[in-house]
Order: structure tokens, then C-alpha cells, then sequence
């Protein structure tokens, strides 16, 4: 089992940033891969961001955003940077053991808000 917790969501302003924390418990991030995804009302969750022995951006955050993580505080991180409304949601963190990039996820966090003014 693995317990996530998010923080750092808010209100930014466009061209802001935001950092993401995601806070991992019952085992160790090391070994496994960590993701950030976001839902954005109305919409589908999408991925944003993964992390194991590389890191992968999706095309829409490329460039503005970067995921890394401390695994001495077994912690992974979202810096935000060059925010635009269009970043506005609910962002997610989530665990998945087996390594894979873009499979299915087993653990989820409860999300934070992230809501970007123009």
C-alpha cells in the first residue's frame, strides 16, 4: 500500500508558478514510478508528468513544467512555471509499482486545486 498526500495547489496568477508536493507513505518512491495527472472540470483526467528512471512530460506542460523528487523524504515534486488558465484543475499524484509510464495507476492521492487567473 502506498498513501499519497498532495500540497502547494492555489490561486496564480498567468505567467506564475506553483510547486506540487506529493508526499508518499508505505513504501518507497524509489523504485517505482510517480506521476502527476490533472482533471479540469467538464474534462478527462490527463496525464502531466512522470518520474521513475526518467522523467516524461506531456506535450501540453513540456518546457514550462518539471518533476522531480527526494527519495530521503520520499517525496515528489510539480514545479509549475509559465502558468496559463488552461492549467486550472484538480492536480493528482499517483504511484504505480510495476514502473510502467502510462499504465494503470494503483495509488491516488485526494488532488489539490490549482486555479490560474488570466
Amino acid at each position: 500500500q502506498v498513501q499519497l498526500v498532495e500540497s502547494g495547489g492555489g490561486l496564480a496568477q498567468a505567467g506564475g508558478s506553483l510547486r506540487l508536493s506529493c508526499a508518499a507513505s508505505g513504501r518507497t518512491i524509489v523504485a517505482i514510478t510517480m506521476g502527476w495527472f490533472r482533471q479540469a472540470p467538464g474534462k478527462e483526467r490527463e496525464f502531466v508528468a512522470a518520474i521513475n528512471w526518467g522523467t516524461y512530460y506531456s506535450n501540453s506542460v513540456e518546457g514550462r513544467f518539471t518533476i522531480s523528487r527526494d527519495n530521503a523524504l520520499n517525496t515528489v515534486y510539480l514545479q509549475m512555471n509559465s502558468l496559463k488558465p488552461e492549467d486550472s484543475a484538480v492536480y493528482y499524484c499517483a504511484a504505480d509499482p510495476s514502473g510502467s509510464v502510462f499504465g494503470a495507476y494503483d495509488y491516488w492521492g485526494q488532488g489539490t486545486q490549482v486555479t490560474v487567473s488570466s
